[in-house]
């Protein structure tokens, strides 16, 4: 799959500020690749982690979901037919609607829906609440994103492995020594530390390069 130079310049970006993270560079290519992938093919991604990665997760979706740095018009014919259908109702709600709903990459975090959640810790494995939602949401041409610090947070393990058996790509985002995720993943991107908090730190301004070559790719 081609990759554009305006695509490849969030990348060069990244490095030049952040110059650690240029042994990532290749992991951070191969996970945009397997995005690209899965979102030409129709398909999702799905995101999960605990914590700060959790926190991590509702942030990617946020950028994926809505415009990140570039406009997202959406496109002449669904502005048209919105107009279209808003005269059998109200003309100035379709107006709204074509003027500023955005063109969205469909993302999913799993550690948000709380009643699902909680009744499923409550009445099952409190370990597996993220492999069911995969096992519920997942389908071939879809991708999961698990975000562990460690690489070996039980719950996210189980999601990937429940995303193998759907089908999906996976993707990892952990520390230095990789864990168990780095062995399971399609990809897998390994920030140079082994300190919790410092490994999040790495974390933010990668998944930010990640979403803003996605965006330049469909958006750009």
């Amino acid at each position: 799959m081609q990759k554009t130079t305006e695509v490849l310049e969030h990348v060069e970006r990244l490095t030049k500020r952040f110059p650690q993270l240029a042994q990532c560079r290749e992991q951070i290519l191969a996970s945009y690749e397997l995005l690209r992938a899965c979102y030409d093919a129709g398909g999702m991604l799905l995101v999960c982690g605990n914590g700060g990665s959790g926190a991590d997760a509702e942030h990617i979706v946020g950028e994926l979901m809505k415009e990140f740095a570039v406009r997202r018009p959406l496109p002449t014919q669904d502005q048209l037919l919105l107009r279209t259908l808003s005269r059998e109702l109200s003309e100035q709600d379709g107006e709204l609607l074509a003027a500023h709903l955005q063109g969205a990459l469909p993302a999913v975090t799993l550690t948000s829906n709380i009643a699902l959640s909680t009744a499923y810790a409550n009445d099952a494995l409190p370990e597996l609440v993220f492999a069911q939602q995969v096992y519920g949401y997942g389908q071939a041409g879809s991708a999961l994103l698990g975000i562990s610090t460690s690489g070996d947070s039980k719950n996210v393990i189980y999601a990937l492995m429940t995303a193998k058996l759907k089908g999906m790509k996976t993707i990892g985002l952990t520390g230095e020594r990789g864990g168990k995720m780095k062995e399971m993943c399609d990809a897998c991107i390994c920030v140079p530390a082994s300190f919790t908090p410092d490994v999040q730190e790495l974390h933010l301004p990668v998944y930010h390069c990640l979403c803003r070559m996605l965006e330049e790719a469909y958006f750009g």
